[in-house]
């Protein structure tokens, strides 16, 4: 700060401010006699006083890592002090407690199954299992298991309905020493046959309704509801333990980016860990019911069956396409006195507004997972729900969740957190360079710690681009998941999501790779080129959006891309609004600018309207009304293009089941999403508003009784 000397004058430099600020944060560098000063002015209505005083420390450590080593990478230059490094690698980490690391998840079973012999275990639509019921059949399927093969690291392909027989055949597989491989029986046959190829299982156990439903296989294959008989002669004693901490306990598959799905491989000791910290946090006793409702190719169905299991609870299963319908789930809560159950955010908020919910007065927690749960949707639990509320996180490759929050109705935070670190977990938010950013920093997730599967399974190029060494690790070997996730540690050490890095999405609590649906689009012949994305122009309804620039000669229809996708992919990864384009908006760059995407156009307003007029149509229409909450609707009206998702398209499945007394599969109403086409194919199957009449048959002898019974 030098003075200007002039003729019969001494001028010096004098701080003025003007009195306003042009930016809600500036930044000012003076020269002074010892160095350099730095001012900081900011919006006290943005900005707390430590957050910008810890800002300059970022600012000074910056300067001074410059200095100590001017050579070194852009990259490797630090922003945090030792000592807040310090504080934000503890805030992040999860208690170290000593867990069993060599023990297999069916032995804390086997113990329970022990001290609760005549506690009721498993009870599905009239059936129930005690754990001394549960605990022999699962062994005498194991034995038989064993006698073919089944050994620690063999994989079992499950393909079953939601049942008593899925419990003992998951059971089962563990006690035979291998890992289970969820075949889910709603899956296309090409994915099937996919995953079945893939994972190269030495047996696959399903029902006998279930054998077309498989792909052409070689597989050795048990189907329990015929072979039981045979199965009945096993021992019913505890099969030798095989298996440790390490060995495999299920692979599970995932939406994949190449247009595959990929399976996770999960060893004991990372579900172990998982599930005795949520006993540790809620304390499930002999009196609670837990319902079993995710599907099972999900990781939520995994805490669903083995955590009542492990602690004398008892478990109760939900009939399959159960868990979609709110009307069905109200029942069944009010009925088995269900005490805790998950809700993915989408389907909680529609759970929240069915009729008679006030009746659910046995249920004590919710837990939120799957996807971002919004404070509105917090809100409006509580208004409507006498019961715990908690929000967890986690990935498939880190054994369920790794992070936990209790909700509260007046927490005044603007966002619902994902919370701290469970047991023996690392949560580390990083930047590209692999440095831990300050507390209040988006940055990339990364998971450490107990709980990571083993990779990708026969995938070593994605494991080892996804499983990176943990360079804070203390454990040698240790790794570091990258989960993709943005997010960001706030100063009271809890963690908030931010959304993703890259191209995966949830929607109603689905992990979607797009580039998967992509892919599968792209061997569309009439498809030149195309890109999905999930969009959200209304809060919280996320759907998801394929632009198609199609070959010249003409634009297949949407329900021909429907129809087409269904044969390969689940229903929940069908976009819902295909939109036609001369051809997709790019960046300067040459890169899809996804942003510049038009808004597809969904409106209730429906050109050349057509009245129902057919009793079928006209019961149709009523049962979208409802479930749509619009009225009226033509027959002409496509249920997607209104609003309709999968979560809904279950719903308007069951009415139809109650209204017309038949079996109508979720498929038929993506394949037929008018009424008109849809109430063909219902008047085609010959549909009787009448309850059927089972004439009764006198028989010599008794019918042998089934599995469940």
């Amino acid at each position: 700060q030098r003075s200007l000397e002039l003729s019969g004058l001494l001028l010096h430099r004098l701080p003025l401010h003007p009195g306003t600020s042009a930016f809600d944060m500036s930044w000012f560098a003076t020269h002074v006699a010892a160095g350099m000063e730095i001012r900081v002015e900011y919006n006290t209505d943005l900005f707390e006083a430590a957050t910008i005083t810890r800002a300059i420390g970022h600012f000074d450590t910056l300067l001074e890592s410059i200095v100590d080593d001017p050579a070194q990478h852009i990259g490797q230059l630090s922003l945090l002090p030792p000592d807040e490094a310090m504080l934000v690698s503890l805030a992040s980490s999860g208690p170290v407690v000593q867990v069993p690391r060599d023990r297999s998840l069916h032995q804390f079973i086997e113990e329970q199954a022990d001290k609760s012999a005549d506690a009721p275990a498993v009870a599905f639509e009239g059936t129930t299992l005690t754990y001394k019921d549960l605990n022999e059949r699962a062994n005498q399927l194991a034995h038989r298991l064993r006698s073919m093969g089944v050994g620690p690291d063999v994989l079992v392909g499950v393909c079953i309905e939601r049942s008593v027989e899925m419990v003992v055949a998951l059971l089962a597989t563990m006690k035979a020493g291998g890992a289970y491989v969820p075949l889910d029986p709603d899956y296309p046959q090409d994915r099937l046959g996919m995953m079945v190829s893939d994972a190269e299982a030495a047996v696959i156990l399903t029902s006998e309704p279930l054998l077309g439903v498989l792909p052409q296989h070689t597989i050795p294959t048990i189907c329990l509801d015929r072979e039981w008989h045979t199965l009945a002669t096993e021992s019913k004693l505890n099969p030798e333990i095989l298996t440790s901490g390490k060995n495999l306990a299920y692979v599970i598959y995932t939406s994949g980016s190449t247009g595959k799905p990929k399976g996770v491989p999960n060893v004991h000791e990372g579900i172990v860990n998982r599930l005795l910290w949520m006993q540790d946090a809620y304390r499930l006793s002999s009196a609670d019911r837990v319902l079993q409702k995710t599907p099972y190719s999900f990781d939520v169905s995994v805490w669903e069956f083995f955590w009542p299991l492990m602690t004398g609870a008892c478990i109760v299963v939900a009939q399959p396409g159960g868990h979609k319908d709110p009307d069905y789930l109200v029942n069944l809560i009010q009925t088995q006195h269900i005490t805790t159950l998950h809700f993915v955010p989408s389907m909680l908020r529609i759970f929240l507004e069915a009729d008679g919910i006030e009746r659910c007065t046995s249920l004590s927690r919710v837990i939120c997972s799957g996807e971002a749960l919004p404070v509105d949707l917090e809100t409006r639990f509580f208004e409507r729900v006498d019961a715990e509320l908690h929000n967890l996180y986690g990935p498939t490759e880190a054994a369920v969740d790794v992070t936990y929050w209790q909700c509260g109705p007046n927490s005044g935070r603007s966002s619902v957190p994902i919370g701290r670190a469970i047991w023996n977990t690392q949560i580390r938010i990083l930047d590209p360079f692999l440095q831990q950013v300050p507390f209040g920093v988006p940055g990339e997730l990364h998971i450490g710690g107990r709980q990571l599967a083993r990779g990708y399974l026969k995938r070593p190029d994605l494991t080892t681009e996804k499983f990176i060494p943990d360079p804070f690790g203390n454990e040698q070997g240790a790794r570091l998941y990258k989960s993709g996730d943005v997010a960001r540690i706030l100063p009271d050490g809890v963690v908030e999501y931010l959304g993703r890095i890259d191209h995966q999405v949830k929607v109603r609590g689905f992990r979607i790779e797009l580039g998967e649906i992509e892919s599968t689009l792209a061997s569309h012949v009439a498809v030149r080129d195309n890109v999905v994305v999930a969009r959200e122009d209304k809060p919280g309804n996320k759907y998801l959006v394929a632009y198609i620039v199609p070959h010249p000669g003409g634009a297949p229809s949407a329900a021909d891309l429907r129809a087409y996708l269904l044969t390969s992919l689940p229903e929940y990864m069908v976009p819902q609004v295909f939109v036609t384009l001369d051809a997709l908006p790019l960046s300067s760059n040459g890169k899809i600018d996804r942003k510049a995407l038009p808004t597809p156009e969904i409106s209730v307003e429906q050109a050349e309207f057509v009245a129902p007029r057919t009793a079928t149509e006209q019961t149709l229409a009523s049962i979208w009304s409802q479930v749509l909450h619009t009225e009226p609707i033509g027959v002409n009206a496509n249920f997607f293009s209104l609003g309709g998702h999968s979560l809904l398209a279950a719903q308007v499945i069951s009415r139809i089941r109650r209204a017309f007394d038949m079996e109508l599969p979720l498929r038929e109403l993506f394949e037929a999403p008018t009424i008109e086409d849809l109430g063909k194919r219902i008047d085609a199957a010959g549909h009787s508003s009448q309850t059927t009449q089972i004439p009764l048959i006198s028989r010599d002898q008794p019918l042998p009784l089934s599995f469940a019974q």
